[in-house]
């Protein structure tokens, strides 16, 4: 899915403005009001899920045994969750968003209750993957539905509301899981999800209109979707093993899934190429925008993963402190990206541009790692806490700002399916910086351990992660960004007219 990739021109889809899917109609202010809480919760619900278990996983290798397979309660939601994410996107702009993500949040919940029942290690991880299924719909709908719902002079302050909430989950995840498991057990990681979502679903069921998508018939692409999700699939058990039982990248459990997962994209992108109605439009990939967004996406995550998974791991060992005091010690980092986030909304919204406050999200994010590199034990609390505010500062333009320049890009149609590859970059992205990671981080402590004691080996390890792959990452990200053509939000249109431009 390179942007070098054109479709033959028969099949490249060309649409007109005139044949885009009619607008939402406005359910008043009140009513959007309402949706965007129910957004917002979903949102949440489905970011914090990928991290609120990390936490728990140790109490709950306790109770069901299992702990051979402790990655794979992580891996199995990361896997369902990014596979289907494009493809609730491009369902979503054929069939229309409320069936979409009402299925979405029905899948969710219905995990989220086997999981808190679950009585073995086997039956929760089917239980996660179950979840997955669901929590694929409910970010790229809900970034979706912004588009649809308010208009472009407002889309740059709610899209920043939206990514203060994605920053926020990202961090109170490990928090809460701590929270949940020692003071009310580990299933209500899971059972919590239930009033929040049933919430989010009577708000969407009674408020949200039921507005048809463009399918009018047309075959879903099946062959597309099982192509892709086999492709993705096993990328993604490459790299998880990559971090499994000491495995190299030349190892067979390794290298076999990602060489078979290159097969397919290549065969995805011939079937891509010759569908009537394809999950991912290749011609997407000639507006210059879409492509360079979604590359500073991919890029941007190698940022995000990095803090936020290995700063709690150096506060825990590195410091020894507990999993929930962690979780609160990584409160600046959570505070930047809010702040960040929501500080770019309103600077998109006064200026009517996105393209500088994205520039300077990668500059500070590329400051905060670069420092990070003098990490010690004996680093004081308040000289980190800046640290860590200037990474969140930079990262919050990525969480609000990329969404707004993708959905300014493409026509309304494909609104649902350019917001969902965004978010599938940014978890790809993902899962090959924490890949890269463990690597960088196993290889560092093992050289610091011997001559500086467990302690110190941990924090020059995380010292080492986080500005190889945070300003590595904002490097390329600010070479893509630098590059974007425009960057103005126009007014009364959430996108161009065609995709020939």
């Amino acid at each position: 899915m390179s942007s070098g990739v054109s479709p033959s021109p028969p099949q490249a889809p060309s649409v007109t403005a005139a044949t885009a899917p009619p607008a939402s109609p406005a359910p008043g202010r009140s009513g959007n009001g309402l949706l965007l809480v129910a957004v917002l919760g979903g949102m949440f619900l489905a970011m914090l899920d990928q991290t609120i278990v990390g936490t728990a996983l140790p109490r709950i290798v306790q109770d069901l045994g299992g702990g051979d397979l402790y990655t794979w309660v992580v891996t199995a939601y990361l896997l369902t969750a990014t596979i289907t994410v494009p493809l609730y996107g491009g369902l979503s702009d054929t069939y229309g968003r409320k069936p979409l993500l009402l299925t979405g949040i029905g899948l969710f919940l219905l995990g989220s209750v086997l999981c808190g029942l679950a009585q073995d290690m086997g039956q929760l991880i089917a239980f996660r993957g179950l979840q997955g299924l669901g929590a694929g719909a409910l970010l790229p709908l809900s970034l979706a539905l912004v588009a649809d719902l308010f208009p472009p002079e407002k889309s740059g302050r709610v899209q920043g509301a939206l990514g203060g909430v994605m920053a926020l989950s990202y961090v109170a995840g490990p928090f809460l899981g701590g929270l949940f498991t020692d003071h009310t057990g580990w299933r209500w990681a899971f059972l919590v999800n239930l009033p929040v979502g049933l919430g989010v679903a009577a708000i969407i069921v009674a408020r949200l209109p039921r507005v048809a998508g463009q399918g009018r018939g047309v075959r879903p692409d099946y062959l597309g979707i099982a192509v892709f999700s086999a492709a993705i699939g096993a990328l993604l058990v490459g790299l998880t093993e990559k971090g499994a039982d000491g495995h190299t990248w030349t190892s067979g459990p390794v290298l076999w899934p990602i060489v078979a997962s290159v097969l397919l994209l290549v065969v995805f992108v011939l079937v891509e190429r010759r569908a009537a109605q394809p999950i991912v439009p290749l011609a997407l990939f000639r507006v210059r925008t879409y492509t360079l967004a979604n590359a500073a996406s991919f890029a941007t995550a190698f940022c995000l993963y990095a803090a936020v998974v290995f700063l709690p791991r150096y506060f825990q060992e590195a410091l020894g402190v507990s999993a929930t005091e962690s979780g609160v010690r990584v409160y600046p980092l959570m505070l930047g990206m809010v702040a960040g986030s929501v500080v770019t909304g309103a600077l998109m919204t006064r200026t009517r541009r996105y393209k500088p406050w994205l520039l300077a999200g990668a500059v500070l994010i590329a400051l905060g790692a670069l420092l990070c590199g003098g990490l010690t034990p004996a680093t004081s609390a308040l000289t980190l806490a800046c640290w860590m505010g200037l990474l969140g500062l930079g990262m919050g333009p990525m969480l609000s700002g990329l969404t707004v320049a993708v959905q300014m890009s493409v026509p309304p149609r494909f609104i649902g399916t350019a917001t969902a590859n965004l978010t599938f970059f940014r978890q790809i992205g993902g899962a090959v910086a924490l890949a890269l990671a463990g690597t960088l981080y196993t290889a560092v402590f093992a050289a610091e351990a011997p001559v500086g004691g467990t302690a110190a080996a941990h924090a020059a390890a995380t010292a080492s992660v986080i500005p190889w792959l945070a300003a590595g990452g904002s490097a390329v990200a600010l070479a893509a960004l630098a590059a974007l053509p425009g960057g103005r939000i126009r007014m009364g249109a959430s996108g161009p007219g065609t995709l020939d431009g």
